[in-house]
């Protein structure tokens, strides 16, 4: 298996309430690209303040192996939502790793 792990950081041009429609969207990609076996997505609650750097949105994707996610990428699922970040997007910090 392999995780994904996404935080965004959003630019001036968010605006609040939209998070929840990003978090509805991502939420749907675990019914809609083969491959995916768990999916979280949520908006930063944390109390660590001054670790945060302005990332408000994390997502958390487990893939049943690499190519799976190769394939999330460029989904027509995943490129709706890549979408919706146009124009409101500052910065993104991606990880994946393989699951031992």
């Amino acid at each position: 298996m392999y995780e994904h792990l996404v935080v965004f950081r959003f630019n001036e041009q968010y605006k609040p309430g939209t998070g929840e429609q990003l978090v509805q969207t991502l939420l749907a990609l675990k019914d809609s690209i083969p491959g995916i076996v768990g999916l979280t997505a949520g908006m930063n609650e944390t109390e660590e303040t001054e670790n945060i750097n302005g990332y408000t949105l994390g997502l958390r994707v487990t893939f049943s192996d690499q190519e799976a996610l190769r394939r999330y990428g460029p989904h027509p699922a995943h490129q709706q939502f890549v979408e919706l970040l146009e124009g409101i997007i500052e910065n993104v910090v991606v990880v994946d790793y393989p699951v031992f």
